[in-house]
């Protein structure tokens, strides 16, 4: 990006960089962002400036690829949920939470295995996260970063129901957690507006309660 004294920003975090410092680098607009990486840099830099933003960070700019727009939010999902996965490590251990569980009625099985089975809630966490990236990175269902099939975008609604249970388990298990991260985040809340809004979830299985969240599905189908 060239400023109008002609010089340019490096729109990178150089080694060494102090955490409070990291991505800070004047805003661009989407249609000056010159790159395949240009919706994954919008998103992020919605974020940056207000992450409870949920209306401005999920309105997709004019002329976006839907497909691509919605991928681009799941991955950034996913690496915002490694944070919360984290913090779940200091509380969330196997020996207390033996099955990945979200109310009495919720028990699931990981998917990480060749026939799925019950794990203790941190390993299904990560494998959940893990499996999220290996998907989302396969240059056989994403092999580009500008235009995706529709046949491979029809595979998010299933990642963002296991990716969903991270929330739940950390709601129902260990709310202090997910009190503290979704203050900072508000992760939660856009991925529940988010997958309402495009429909890639039914209404029934978000049950964590989020009162800004009015629930009414767009009309995009996943």
């Amino acid at each position: 990006m060239k400023m109008a004294d002609g010089s340019t920003i490096l729109r990178r975090n150089r080694p060494g960089t102090k955490a409070k410092d990291f991505s800070n680098w004047p805003d661009e607009v989407f249609e000056e962002m010159d790159s395949t990486l240009a919706v994954q840099q919008y998103i992020q830099q919605m974020i940056k400036k207000d992450p409870s933003n949920v209306d401005q960070i999920l309105t997709m700019p004019d002329g976006q690829d839907e497909g691509v727009w919605k991928y681009e939010h799941l991955r950034q999902f996913c690496m915002e949920l490694n944070g919360l996965a984290v913090r779940l490590q200091t509380q969330c251990f196997p020996a207390t939470c033996t099955q990945m569980t979200a109310t009495e009625q919720w028990i699931f099985l990981c998917a990480a295995h060749k026939t799925p089975k019950e794990c203790p809630a941190i390993d299904y966490t990560r494998h959940t996260l893990d499996g999220a990236a290996c998907l989302l990175n396969s240059n056989k269902y994403f092999p580009s970063r500008v235009s995706i099939k529709e046949s491979s975008v029809a595979k998010l609604g299933s990642v963002c129901r296991r990716v969903y249970r991270i929330f739940s388990h950390a709601y129902f298990h260990h709310r202090r957690i997910f009190n503290e991260f979704e203050e900072e985040t508000s992760l939660c809340l856009r991925f529940t507006n988010f997958v309402t809004k495009y429909t890639l979830m039914s209404k029934e299985n978000l049950i964590v309660p989020i009162p800004e969240c009015e629930l009414t599905p767009g009309e995009s189908e996943a």
